[in-house]
């Protein structure tokens, strides 16, 4: 382990499931998700989810991540508290996992680095024709299904994430936590991400700027309000540098309003003036197939707008994808 990169207060995390040596060289093939994961077939970010035979670690090309992002699918069971109208997650499908089980999670992730890093990928069809840098390794994503903090073992699939990390077989890997932001303030989710290191980040949604907008495109749980996310942004953003995500969809075939993209402009004001370090705002669209019909992609020129007046308005960081 390097220690300059890796956190000494890191925790060792519990023992992960022993792996026969040869694991890390046996062959993988893209297959599709799990049975009942809701995501046969559809894409993200353009680019198929592929579960190279697992049952919850990913990879996905990223946009976002600038390149691959090895993903640990927190919320196998879907679970979450947002039902945001541009999901592609189809919760009309039973999950085929009940719940995250981190022993083999750890196990899978460590096979799956090992096979990234060797350069095996871009032998498999679908990413032979890709060039080397959209496959370089990114990140490990704790994202998925669903809520990322919702998950009940949220602390131990941290934990043992890191403790792979530590073991020092692969370079150094950025973390990055996906999240609606709802959960940040739980104490179990407190406790844990202090074991973050300065390079792992947070990528926190934010998608609008008024509660009637919030109900209408992340239509969360009942007591969920955009006060909440705010608040819980400010939390985190006050202990440690936040990437803010919004996602700005066409919606019934309606761009977004101006005093919509206003007020979530406002918002993030709010939010740096208050004293959130926010490195930077992602702003894209709805690239992945999604159960809702009434939502498409937002064209980039419009993107490209947006991020314009957030900048005028906020002078953040921002880009668009």
């Amino acid at each position: 382990m390097n220690p300059s990169t890796a956190s000494p207060s890191a925790p060792a995390g519990r023992p992960l499931a022993s792996e026969p040596a040869q694991a890390a060289a046996k062959p993988l093939a893209p297959a599709p998700a799990p049975a009942g994961s809701g995501v046969p077939t559809q894409t993200a970010f353009g680019c198929p989810r592929m579960f190279l035979e697992n049952r919850f670690v990913y990879v996905v090309v990223s946009p976002r991540a600038r390149g691959l992002s090895v993903c640990v699918n927190m919320n196998p069971n879907k679970q979450c508290n947002f039902g945001c109208i541009y999901c592609e997650v189809d919760r009309s499908i039973p999950s085929s996992e009940a719940h995250l089980d981190v022993e083999v999670a750890a196990a899978e992730l460590t096979r799956t680095l090992a096979f990234v890093l060797s350069g095996q990928l871009q032998q498999q069809p679908f990413y032979s024709a890709f060039p080397p840098e959209l496959l370089t390794l990114r990140h490990v994503s704790l994202s998925g299904d669903g809520e990322p903090t919702l998950c009940p073992n949220f602390s131990e699939a941290l934990e043992s994430v890191i403790h792979v990390r530590a073991r020092g077989r692969f370079p150094f890997f950025k973390l990055v936590l996906t999240t609606n932001a709802t959960g940040l303030d739980l104490p179990e989710v407190q406790r844990s991400l202090k074991f973050l290191t300065k390079q792992d980040e947070i990528w926190a949604k934010l998608d609008v700027g008024t509660e009637a907008q919030f109900q209408t495109l992340n239509a969360p749980e009942a007591g969920i309000t955009l006060e909440k996310v705010l608040s819980n942004i400010l939390l985190v953003g006050r202990q440690r540098p936040i990437v803010i995500q919004s996602l700005f969809p066409i919606v019934a075939g309606l761009e977004p309003q101006a005093i919509d993209i206003e007020q979530y402009a406002m918002r993030l004001k709010e939010l740096k003036a208050a004293g959130a370090q926010i490195s930077l705002v992602q702003i894209y669209s709805a690239t992945r197939p999604v159960v809702s019909r009434q939502c498409s992609h937002l064209p980039l020129k419009a993107l490209s707008r947006i991020a314009q007046i957030v900048r005028l308005e906020t002078g953040l960081r921002v880009e668009v994808y």
